[in-house]
């Protein structure tokens, strides 16, 4: 049975452009979704850095507990950066994205990079994963997002990146996901060529929502982003109060309005 997050979330890929912002504890998802953001994600690099620990190195067990957290504090859909799925095998991954769904997530995101390899999985081998999570999540109506990783990790070119996206969504996968593109061109080539909607990553120096919405660009996320500016707030903060002794950095403090109605 597909609950009404889930349903919300699948009608949110239909059309128009959407932000899926990346809050990284409860805290935070409390705070996106009362600023009015209709649906949001999990970050792997956030989710560790709030464990003391580098992306990559957190447990499927701690993801799943971090998922059943979020989507109990919030009413938005949630959609979860699963990684590569927490899995050496299909069957694997299939597990992964059902103990997720059973924790409460609107979406799931698979990547095809084996951190264990240091490499990206042949596409053949990432689809069969894909297929597997595709299984899964069209019983309980969570949407599949493929993702090729290859520009982040400096290993093929935009055609590769195409052939990816299109043999994920030819698998299963409902949304496609290639981070680190930031050339409006290519992106708009992306969206036509794969004809699924497209998850784009929002970058310092990528195009603007705006811009995105415009190249047919479905969902804009931010990864870990939000996450390292607030530990830069942090830092700034700690900085100016162990060098300066002073506190103007509270100007930048979360009103008490806010707060009261994130946090009741």
């Amino acid at each position: 049975m597909i609950d009404d997050a889930r349903r919300a979330f699948r009608d949110l890929h239909e059309s128009g452009t959407f932000v899926l912002p990346n809050p990284w504890d409860v805290g935070s998802a409390l705070l996106l979704e009362q600023l009015g953001f209709r649906a949001l994600a999990t970050t792997s690099s956030g989710f560790a850095a709030t464990l003391g620990r580098g992306d990559q190195k957190v447990t499927r067990d701690e993801l799943v507990a971090h998922v059943a957290a979020l989507t109990a504090a919030v009413k938005v859909p949630v959609n979860v950066d699963a990684e590569r799925g927490y899995a050496s095998d299909p069957e694997g991954v299939a597990r992964t994205v059902e103990l997720l769904a059973e924790a409460g997530a609107s979406g799931v995101s698979i990547e095809d990079y084996d951190p264990d390899a240091a490499a990206i999985l042949p596409v053949e081998a990432a689809a069969e994963r894909i297929a597997a999570a595709a299984a899964v999540c069209d019983r309980h109506g969570v949407v599949l997002t493929g993702r090729a990783e290859n520009h982040l990790y400096g290993a093929g070119d935009l055609d590769d990146t195409i052939a990816r996206l299109t043999a994920y969504r030819d698998a299963g996968a409902t949304c496609v996901y290639a981070p680190g593109l930031t050339d409006v061109g290519e992106i708009a080539r992306v969206v036509a060529e794969t004809g699924a909607p497209v998850n784009v990553l929002a970058m310092r120096h990528g195009p603007s929502v705006a811009d995105l919405a415009g190249a047919g660009v479905r969902r804009v996320s931010t990864g870990g982003a939000l996450a390292w500016a607030a530990y830069g707030a942090l830092v700034r903060a700690a900085e100016e109060l162990r060098d300066a002794g002073t506190s103007t950095y509270l100007d930048g403090a979360v009103s008490g309005k806010l707060r009261a109605a994130a946090f009741g």
